[in-house]
């Protein structure tokens, strides 16, 4: 068995960097809010999320914490259960603010993460001298750093636009895809989805016929069979979706259990049951974009993907994101610049912060853009294969099934134009 680097092996010491037992740990703690959904129907969803930002933290701890003039402090996650509500993420981001947390992380939901990022705006104003900053993974409507932009905002994920700009860029190639059916979750993110992917395939490829499109609830459905048999029926050849958890798992389900061979172009494909409910028949038909994935390749990567098999080995807990690791390390270095954890402080050592990837092995290099705080990053655009075969050397969820990459755009290549009038500080 090839030996994993120090660096990366040292992770699976969860019992010892977990709780941070090393003396450098007697200080107190950074405290960072997660404000998820941690039961509800997107559980899984959010659970992924809370395993990166564990790892991630356990990673910064097992250096010692966050270097500070004051002596070194520990980063410590603490969980508020939104269950997937937005009204419920508004009473806990009141909690973690009584609580003088001044870090608040979120993102299964563009809808949750625009009302967060008002009541922040608000609290920020209205207690100057207990203001916090808002880390987001992967809440993706782009009004979010465009005309809802906010100093205290920062969006590590790629946003919808450049995500739709990357899958539209395999689909123009795919000249045998004809006629496309658009269906999204019906809330501000899903109804940009396509809305925009109609009108960016078009731009791309005008000879594609758009043969339906469709918004659902969100989170309520769970019987997708009516809509995969509307879709089998309209003849479309692909189907473009930015769904996400069980609203994607359950599509997809539902499609191949009526028949449908068509291709899915997709937002997140590529993970939470999604290659093993499809099984061979997603093999070159499911496309996924995400800022990484675990065939990408190189002696960094395969490491990553080996040390977080150690440390979370059930296939079940199998969904590694990079853009979550190097959240919590471009936090941990703005502290550092900015010599404490005023959220004013941070927030202006984190705006226009470029990570050089040395803290992950080289991975995950990027800028945050002062102008909108975007996180500008590589975009890899993938396809479900069998694992074992060419360039899948890792399958997902102990599925048997992987991801292979067939397009790569550089950050420079994902950047978009913004309009964010972003307030000053």
């Amino acid at each position: 068995m090839k030996k994993i680097p120090f660096f990366f092996s040292a992770l699976a010491l969860s019992s010892i960097l977990v709780l941070g037992a090393s003396a450098s740990q007697a200080a107190d703690p950074i405290r960072l809010g997660l404000i998820e959904g941690l039961s509800g129907p997107f559980a899984n969803a959010g659970e992924a999320v809370a395993r990166n930002l564990t790892w991630a933290i356990e990673r910064v701890n097992a250096r010692g914490g966050v270097r500070l003039p004051g002596g070194n402090r520990p980063l410590e996650l603490v969980r508020f259960d939104s269950k997937g509500n937005t009204e419920e993420a508004l009473t806990l981001l009141k909690s973690a603010a009584d609580q003088r947390i001044s870090v608040v992380l979120q993102g299964n939901s563009s809808a949750t993460a625009a009302a967060l990022i008002d009541a922040l705006n608000k609290h920020n104003d209205r207690d100057p001298q207990h203001r916090a900053l808002f880390l987001n993974y992967s809440a993706v409507d782009p009004s979010l750093t465009n005309e809802k932009c906010s100093p205290w905002h920062f969006r590590f994920d790629a946003h919808a636009d450049m995500r739709l700009a990357a899958l539209t860029d395999v689909l123009q190639q795919d000249t045998a895809v004809q006629r496309v059916y658009l269906i999204g979750q019906d809330y501000s993110f899903g109804q940009h989805v396509v809305r925009q992917g109609r009108a960016m395939i078009a731009a791309r490829r005008p000879d594609i016929q758009f043969v339906g499109e469709e918004l659902h609830p969100v989170g309520r459905v769970k019987d997708f069979l009516p809509y995969a048999t509307k879709i089998k029926a309209s003849g479309a050849q692909a189907v473009v979706t930015g769904n996400w958890g069980n609203d994607l798992t359950l599509l997809v389900k539902a499609a191949r259990d009526v028949g449908f061979e068509g291709k899915f172009y997709t937002f997140y494909g590529n993970a939470l049951g999604v290659p093993g409910a499809l099984g061979d028949a997603g093999v070159g038909r499911v496309v996924a974009v995400a800022e990484w994935h675990p065939n990408a390749g190189g002696k960094a990567s395969d490491a990553l993907v080996a040390s977080f098999h150690q440390r979370f080995p059930k296939p079940e807990d199998d969904y590694l994101h990079v853009r979550m690791q190097v959240m919590v390390e471009m936090l941990a270095q703005a502290m550092e610049r900015a010599r404490g954890t005023d959220a004013t402080v941070v927030a202006k050592a984190l705006s226009g912060a470029r990570f050089d990837g040395r803290a992950l092995g080289g991975l995950g290099a990027g800028q945050m853009r002062a102008g909108d705080h975007q996180f500008l990053q590589p975009l890899y655009v993938s396809t479900m294969q069998k694992a074992g075969s060419e360039g899948v050397r890792f399958d997902v969820e102990g599925s048997g099934y992987g991801f292979r990459t067939v397009r790569y755009l550089t950050a420079e290549q994902t950047a978009q134009p913004h309009s964010c009038k972003m307030a000053p500080l």
